[in-house]
């Protein structure tokens, strides 16, 4: 991952977007061949056997070699650190997927065993140390010789300096999208996210990589997920192309009971926006990785959840059957919002999951953690089943990963939610309420059915609060736009947050999805 691709979350993840790259020739082919283990056939049922196996027995924790070396790799150290690309076993590969390792670090201090497949054998890629050039002066001679590699990532097909795809540290994976540039990040589990005492962070393991039958640049990854409660196996398909799709194959095997499952879980950063009063001494308008949670119902609605950056760290459920689709999306993509041309937040990839199968009762959760800085990842979604998980039970699911710019199956028949901006309640020239007192809430909307109706004054905004009183309703369209706006005042007292929802509607007609909201008045 270049360093034009901008700043990132968390700080492994950082690192690997730094960890540059190299043209070395003359060395790689022969340091290749060499690297290989021995051949062993290889299946996903062979996978998904093993880590039923692994399941019955306790968990042992991955070793971590030379941890006090290996923690002095910080993030300085680790930009000084470059794979040689000519080292790597698919290095000269006609519409293959060019492949490139990471250094272990002190965010990453744990090796991943990785293997090439080919033929139905895997065979290990050995870690040799002359596989990185380390301009850190007497690193090479104290890092052992079996050392081992932090994760990889899957380069452009023609074998440039930039990748769209990587997977490093715990569960974690992350693709550049449609714009080349990487934002937030996909979990393989949660476990025990939002609960009382630690989350648990089950990692890869091990990977086996192989071509993708019939998609130029495409790969096929397969993973062993390994954690105190849980084990799994895991098949990935991704392909580049107009963004980047990942199909997602696995199995999870419980060791112990899990108090909350996630599946399919993103991580994101949402430090402050245009919906919030500012919480943070920046020079830019807005700064975030994602900008809203989208949902597709089972039961057909749209519903968009502008996120927030709380006071205190928020769980909220989305109850659902058998879900359409979910993803925490960027929807803002202009970068007079953000102005920032180093992190490139208007580029940011969405991220959206498109459940295969039946996925039950459950809920959509989002998790909302106060932030003081954009380093912090301080935002998750995951699906959780309904039910109690309990040790012995054994899952299967299936979903598609959409890495690009706008989420897919865009609601056509309704209009979008394209901005939620908030303010002092009240009317110009007016005596104004106390801010703390009355909230004035401006939802603006586009496309569907309000795109080219011409200007009138029977939409309707059709509002809810759970708490709180409603006042001062109207709807435009905004002059010279294609834009809607809704607009309304919420009175409230004391500091307990109100739900608030929100939709445009012409007589019976509903004409955008559903707006959601949590705010929490100041006190």
């Amino acid at each position: 991952m270049d360093g034009s691709r901008g700043a990132t979350r968390r700080s492994f993840l950082a690192l690997a977007a730094l960890t540059g790259s190299a043209w070395l020739a003359g060395y790689g082919g022969a340091l290749a061949r060499s690297s290989s283990g021995r051949a062993v056939p290889f299946s996903y049922d062979r996978l998904r056997s093993r880590a039923r196996r692994m399941a019955e027995d306790a968990f042992r924790p991955r070793p971590t070699p030379a941890p006090d070396i290996v923690q002095r790799i910080d993030f300085d150290a680790v930009q000084k650190i470059r794979f040689r690309p000519d080292a790597a076993p698919w290095a000269v590969r006609p519409g293959g997927a060019p492949i490139r390792f990471f250094h272990l670090h002190r965010f990453a201090p744990s090796p991943v065993r990785i293997h090439r497949v080919e033929g139905g054998e895997a065979r290990e890629i050995v870690y040799r140390p002359g596989m990185f050039e380390r301009d850190v002066p007497g690193l090479a001679d104290e890092l052992p010789e079996d050392l081992g590699f932090a994760g990889f990532r899957v380069m452009d097909p023609a074998d440039g300096p930039s990748d769209w795809l990587a997977f490093q540290g715990a569960s974690y994976f992350r693709s550049a999208g449609q714009s080349d540039q990487y934002g937030l990040s996909a979990r393989g589990v949660a476990i025990d996210t939002a609960v009382e005492g630690a989350e648990e962070f089950p990692a890869f393991t091990e990977f086996w990589l192989e071509d993708l039958a019939d998609v130029a640049g495409g790969v096929r990854i397969h993973a062993l997920l390994d954690g105190p409660s849980v084990t799994g196996a895991y098949r990935f398909d991704a392909r580049p192309g107009e963004g980047v799709i990942m199909d997602v194959e696995t199995s999870l095997f419980f060791r112990r009971a899990v108090r909350r499952l996630g599946l399919a879980p993103l991580t994101s950063m949402y430090w402050f926006g245009e919906n919030e009063p500012r919480r943070a001494v920046d020079w830019r308008p807005e700064v975030h990785d994602s900008d809203g949670l989208a949902l597709w119902t089972g039961a057909g609605e749209r519903i968009f959840r502008p996120l927030t950056n709380p006071p205190t760290v928020r769980l909220h459920s989305f109850e659902d059957r058998n879900p359409k689709g979910f993803g925490l999306v960027q929807r803002d993509r202009d970068f007079a919002s953000y102005q920032d041309d180093g992190a490139f937040y208007d580029r940011r990839p969405s991220l959206w999951v498109e459940p295969k199968g039946d996925w039950g009762p459950g809920s959509v959760q989002l998790l909302e953690i106060p932030t003081d800085d954009e380093i912090h990842d301080n935002i998750a979604a995951f699906w959780s089943p309904a039910g109690a998980v309990t040790a012995g039970d054994a899952m299967r699911f299936a979903y598609r990963l959409h890495w690009r710019d706008r989420q897919p199956y865009p609601p056509d028949a309704v209009a979008s939610v394209v901005a939620t901006r908030t303010g002092r309640g009240g009317r110009p020239g007016q005596a104004r309420p106390d801010a703390s007192a009355v909230r004035k809430f401006v939802i603006d909307f586009r496309g569907g059915p309000i795109s080219e109706m011409e200007p009138r004054y029977d939409v309707e905004a059709v509002v809810s609060a759970s708490r709180g009183e409603v006042s001062g309703r109207y709807v435009v369209r905004v002059v010279g736009t294609d834009i809607w706006r809704a607009v309304f005042d919420l009175a409230t007292s004391g500091g307990m947050g109100v739900d608030l929802r929100c939709h445009l509607r012409l007589g019976d007609r509903t004409l955008s999805e559903t707006w959601l909201y949590h705010y929490v008045p100041a006190v």
